[in-house]
């Protein structure tokens, strides 16, 4: 029975006590929540405990709860007008408790702010709120990002590219498709419009799936509506395109004080990467014609077939999600 204690001990120390957490959101104008977890298998004679700026006083007392084998602290604090901005924080203790720990303060303006603290150093700085470029900066990689990652508007632009037979009608086709997703991105992102829904996934995919049965049709000897006006077609779905960014937008959050700005920054970051992926299909395009070979006419259908049939299989999908 012994040995079977002594085994037991000895598997339990054996595995690494997980690490300290201590998570600080701000719900007002310096005013925080506070959640402390650590595991309840410490080693004897360690205590951690937060190590928090001495202008922060507690406005409740702490409330304590179990999770699996993590004690869980909640409890709210006051740090004044500066807030946890250029202050430091962190978690005593790690040094005889043998763990690492992970401080994450959630500002409200939604930034995310980290770090792991050990036994020798203990404290985590808050660093400083972004300037207006820097904010400028990330939230043009972010929409330039989104949109380079998103094939259901890739394969909207690469049809609209593939409809538009002219110069101009490029021109003002990319044009219309730009003006009726950023109408819409900014409406929504302002709150004029309602928030983007799950229907807007499912419309977003239709036009992917009409605009592929449009190009595959046959060429008449007068060209239709759509054939002859692009555009009227980029404007128009372009507005619902601009739902689906507000969406990704959305997820994303946007900066307290610097919203009109995180705004025109990811739209203009949708707009580069627009840019970006119609400099490169149409060097693609060039390479291709360049090559001493004559391409059967079958091979004009692949892309148009390859798009509709992605197009349906995610109609099918969303369609599916808005059921359960």
């Amino acid at each position: 029975m012994v040995c079977g204690v002594l085994l037991v001990a000895g598997t339990a120390l054996g595995h690494a006590l997980a690490p300290a957490l201590l998570e600080l959101r701000e719900t007002a104008a310096g005013q925080f929540e506070v959640q402390f977890k650590i595991s309840a298998l410490q080693a004897p004679g360690s205590e951690p405990a937060p190590l928090l700026p001495p202008a922060c006083r507690a406005m409740s007392a702490p409330a304590a709860s179990m999770d699996g084998d993590a004690l869980i602290r909640r409890w709210r604090i006051d740090c004044g007008a500066g807030g946890l901005v250029g202050e430091r924080l962190g978690i005593g203790g790690l040094g005889v408790a043998r763990i690492d720990g992970l401080v994450r303060v959630v500002l409200a303006d939604n930034r995310v702010e980290q770090g792991v603290v050990r036994g020798e150093t203990p404290y985590f700085t808050v660093p400083a709120r972004e300037t207006p470029w820097a904010i400028a900066r990330r939230y043009a990689r972010l929409g330039a990002g989104h949109l380079l990652t998103a094939p259901d508007h890739l394969f909207f632009i690469a049809g609209l590219l593939l409809l538009a037979r002219t110069r101009r009608l490029l021109i003002e086709t990319v044009s219309a498709f730009a003006v009726g997703h950023s109408l819409t991105l900014s409406l929504a992102a302002f709150g004029v419009l309602p928030g983007p829904r799950p229907v807007i996934a499912l419309a977003i995919a239709l036009s992917v799936f009409w605009l592929a049965v449009e190009l595959a049709r046959e060429q008449r000897a007068r060209p239709t509506l759509v054939q002859r006006r692009p555009y009227l077609v980029a404007g128009g779905l372009g507005l619902v395109h601009g739902l689906g960014f507000a969406g990704a937008l959305q997820a994303i959050g946007l900066p307290s004080g610097e919203v009109p700005l995180a705004v025109f920054a990811f739209n203009l970051g949708i707009e580069l990467g627009q840019l970006a992926f119609i400099a490169g299909w149409l060097l693609l395009v060039a390479a291709l014609r360049r090559l001493p070979l004559a391409w059967p006419q079958w091979t004009q259908q692949i892309p148009l077939y390859t798009m509709g049939s992605l197009a349906a299989l995610w109609c099918f999908e969303r369609a599916a999600a808005l059921l359960r």
